[in-house]
């Protein structure tokens, strides 16, 4: 069995792109694809007019590819400052110093600084993990399942948080997001691609795919074409 079949996938700089679809569809593992992690069996992948298809993880974040991943993968016996300083060192033509302090400062870790990774509240984690993939100053961030776990407040605040990623000229990343809490991705993407049983479904604004009946189908179920008709 194919994990995934025919997925063609674009994200430009500067642009937020969902990627939804059920649990085992195959979004992980297309990242992993991308990111170097998984070596994939046909098709290519491209960081502008790269080929990086089969690269190490490592080769392909020198090319601008930073991520976080489901279940954050922070240096649990570092700092929270140190943990950034490890995203920025990557970066050897910057000051470390003055870039460190700044990223904590922009997302609000200043005050976290000093503290231990493993003694941080679960928010705190979220927050750290796309500051540290932020610190290799990405054309392109990727981040898998952001919200997990996360309330409505915090949920907010990270849509916020993200949505200030792409508006800000210091970064303006393109960002390809996934995750199941709808209410952001629909809120913050300026376009979704749907996965389902390792292939594309859909692709298309926020609006169109919450109509999609394949997709209502598929993943969102009765009560998204219900909510729409309400508005309509």
């Amino acid at each position: 069995m194919q994990a995934l079949s025919g997925v063609t996938l674009e994200l430009s700089e500067s642009t937020i792109l969902g990627l939804i679809g059920p649990n085992g569809s195959g979004k992980t593992t297309l990242v992993n694809i991308i990111t170097g992690v998984l070596r994939p069996d046909a098709g290519q992948v491209f960081v502008g007019d790269i080929d990086a298809t089969g690269w190490r993880p490592d080769h392909i974040c020198r090319l601008g590819v930073g991520r976080t991943f489901q279940i954050a993968r922070l240096f649990g016996s570092l700092t929270v400052r140190e943990n950034v300083e490890v995203g920025v060192m990557a970066r050897p033509e910057v000051d470390v110093d003055d870039r460190v302090m700044h990223l904590l400062d922009r997302f609000s870790l200043t005050q976290w600084a000093s503290t231990w990774v493993s003694d941080l509240p679960y928010g705190v984690e979220r927050r750290l993990g796309i500051a540290l993939a932020l610190g290799i100053q990405p054309r392109f961030l990727l981040l898998d399942e952001p919200a997990a776990g996360l309330n409505e407040e915090e949920s907010d605040q990270l849509l916020s948080m993200i949505r200030g990623i792409r508006e800000d000229p210091e970064f303006r990343c393109g960002i390809l997001i996934i995750d199941h809490d709808l209410r952001l991705i629909f809120r913050l993407c300026d376009s979704v691609h749907v996965l389902s049983e390792g292939k594309t479904i859909a692709e298309a604004t926020p609006q169109e795919i919450r109509r999609n009946q394949a997709v209502i189908e598929s993943y969102l179920g009765k009560r998204y074409e219900d909510e729409d008709a309400e508005l309509r």
